[in-house]
């Protein structure tokens, strides 16, 4: 049986890679002016254009990563505001650039079993 999807209870999403720089702005971009999710980014490393804080993961409904290793750095430091959200890695390694178009395809389908993304 399929995975249900995130978007029954998820408006809110919050994607995650290391610096904020490429992949999870990329996604959060996808989501600008979409009618039914609000999306924000942010990074796990110091020098993260944004740097991923309790707060953005009380506001998330659901967080999406990048790679395993930035799953485990918030369960290793958030856990408590990560208890009952879901958090899927997306598994999209870091070889793209901003709004690259091959980012963007990949993110589209990795999301897909996850959220109804319609005409995103």
């Amino acid at each position: 049986m399929p995975e249900p999807t995130i978007a029954a209870t998820a408006s809110k999403l919050l994607f995650i890679c290391s610096m904020n720089r490429w992949r999870s702005l990329t996604a959060e971009r996808l989501f600008d002016h979409h009618p039914h999710y609000e999306a924000r980014s942010a990074g796990t490393e110091p020098g993260a254009r944004v740097r991923v804080t309790a707060g953005h993961l009380g506001w998330a409904d659901a967080v999406f990563v990048m790679e395993k290793r930035h799953a485990e750095r918030l369960r290793a430091k958030f856990a408590d505001e990560l208890r009952g959200k879901p958090l899927v890695c997306l598994r999209i390694p870091d070889h793209y650039q901003f709004q690259d178009p091959q980012l963007v395809a990949l993110l589209r389908a990795n999301l897909a079993p996850h959220l109804p993304l319609g005409s995103l």
